[in-house]
């Protein structure tokens, strides 16, 4: 490869990092945060060598458990149980991350411009492909080592640490290669992200499949996957670095590859061929509100399957939790929350709160969906023809909150579901399905303010997902450091009744709605007034 292919990397490493120098230090505070209270909190439920066995040869004995999370390899080792959420789920959340970075630098510039325009300075052609692996790379090593920190201040081993940190860098690196090579063979952001996360959601599968095997079973599998050889690090329980080989020589042929297709293809172009559409629309399309759906249906399905996964997942699980405390100050601690059902209700109202989350990061990014289309000047035109710009945003506004309301309740109807066939109780399905969609006011009021960033602001649109993390850090973070109640209630999450089991209550609900509701006309009288970009 010539190096002038490369030449210019370097200032683009630089304009890249300026540009995420606030999204990169937010989420690594997030994931930090995430592992360092994980590891506190375990602490204190399993304080003895005895209740951590017991915790986790109840993990070990669940297939959905260890195909959700992983298997626990040593089980007298509070490293090990402490991290055993965050050695599969929070690894496929730091593979998303490294997607969106490389996709953010690579096709979405290209898919906007900006990227031609940096091609007629002095600038290779494979330099912001260089550039976007770099700035990956240097997130990840940051990630991988704060978090290592952080675990270490959390009363953990150093040699573990250094390995589970070593772990979530190793899979960021990988993905970051799997999206780069996605970038190439697409031609929007959308696809490139869509693509990369289908191939993060089959290599869990796998991964998934190959834990929950039985002894005899393909146990192989966990070997096809960057999350399973996160997880074969066995962070807490032997440390084995030579894992770290395999995943480098991954992220280099892969990235190797990504190069080559870089090199082969023109600029706004994709290795993919496009589809062309039909000549004529169907009737569906004679409305802004149905172009809105068509253009985020498929999004909006991938989403589906997965809060039905989860929820399926959540109802099958929530009985075995109880077996999972086993300490005197665990034993006590569910005798408070009201014996064995106020411990599963417990878990289910955290594990909804997370569905919550989840639903409003949905509702951003479908709301956002108005500002690529004004960027990409796929508006201009529209608005050309007898269509008002309220009725244009509205309908990007109705998928965000309508499809937020879909994911939520088939996540509590799915949970419902399979919890009625543990407990022979078809009522559980009603009941968390309502549990479910309490969520929505606090969902809704993050997709008015994207409407609100949108329509005063565009270019800080994506200051919507530093809200969501901001609400997130202080639901997480907040109650540990005994902060002010004036600063738990700035979340909406925090004024949500914790159902099932809690006090059911309308009024914050009906207050979360009110302030959605006026936030969003906010929004919309902006949109209304300012000059498209």
């Amino acid at each position: 490869m010539p190096v002038t292919e490369l030449a210019g990397t370097g200032a683009l490493v630089r304009l890249g990092l300026r540009r995420d120098r606030l999204l990169i230090p937010v989420w690594i505070a997030v994931f930090v945060v995430s592992a360092a209270s994980s590891a506190g909190a375990t602490a204190d439920l399993y304080p003895t060598t005895a209740s951590r066995v017991a915790a986790a040869d109840s993990i070990n004995r669940s297939p959905a458990l260890v195909g959700l999370y992983g298997r626990i390899y040593d089980p007298s080792s509070l490293g090990a149980v402490s991290i055993i959420k965050l050695g599969g789920f929070g690894a496929l959340m730091v593979a998303l991350l490294s997607i969106v970075a490389v996709v953010r630098h690579t096709r979405r510039d290209e898919e906007s411009g900006r990227l031609e325009l940096l091609g007629a300075t002095a600038v290779g052609r494979l330099a912001p492909l260089g550039a976007a692996l770099v700035v990956a790379a240097v997130m990840n090593l940051a990630l991988g080592a704060a978090t290592a920190t952080g675990l270490r201040a959390a009363g953990l081993p150093l040699d573990g640490s250094l390995a589970f940190g070593a772990a979530w860098a190793g899979v960021g690196l990988a993905f970051a290669a799997v999206a780069a090579v996605c970038a190439q063979l697409t031609v929007s952001a959308r696809s490139s992200i869509g693509l990369a996360s289908a191939v993060l959601g089959i290599v869990y599968a796998v991964r998934a499949m190959g834990d929950a095997a039985g002894a005899n079973g393909p146990r192989w599998l966990s070997w096809l996957s960057p999350i399973g050889w996160a997880q074969q690090f066995r962070p807490y329980a032997g440390n084995r670095w030579w894992v770290l080989g395999i995943t480098l020589a991954f992220t280099a042929l892969v990235v190797a590859a990504a190069g080559m297709l870089a090199a082969g293809r023109d600029l706004g172009g994709g290795v993919l061929p496009e589809r062309a559409g039909p000549a004529r629309a169907p009737s569906g399309l004679r409305s802004p509100e149905a172009l809105a759906l068509r253009l985020q249906r498929g999004v909006l399905a991938a989403w589906l399957v997965g809060f039905a996964a989860l929820g399926l997942l959540l109802g099958s699980i929530a009985s075995s939790v109880g077996d999972m405390l086993t300490s005197p100050a665990a034993r006590d601690f569910i005798r408070t929350l009201g014996g064995e059902q106020g411990l599963i209700d417990a878990f289910l109202a955290v594990e909804l709160t997370f569905a919550g989350i989840f639903a409003a990061a949905y509702g951003i990014q479908a709301a956002s969906r108005l500002r690529s289309e004004e960027a990409a000047l796929r508006a201009e035109p529209l608005l050309a023809a007898p269509v008002g710009r309220l009725r244009w945003a509205g309908g990007h506004v109705g998928v965000a909150l309508l499809g937020t309301a879909l994911l939520l309740v088939t996540a509590g109807l799915t949970a419902g579901v399979a919890r009625a066939a543990v407990t022979g109780d078809a009522g559980q399905a009603v009941r968390l399905v309502g549990a479910a969609a309490a969520q929505l006011p606090a969902v809704w009021v993050l997709v008015a303010v994207t409407l609100l960033l949108f329509g005063w602001t565009p270019r800080l649109t994506v200051g919507a997902w530093a809200a969501l993390v901001t609400f997130i850090l202080i639901g997480e973070v907040g109650p540990l450091l005994d902060v002010g109640q004036w600063l738990l209630d700035l979340s909406p999450f925090s004024h949500v009744p914790r159902l099932p089991g809690g006090e059911f209550s309308a009024v914050p609900l009906l207050v979360l709605t009110l302030v959605a509701g006026a936030l969003g006309a906010l929004g919309l009288w902006g949109v209304r007034r300012r000059d498209l970009t």
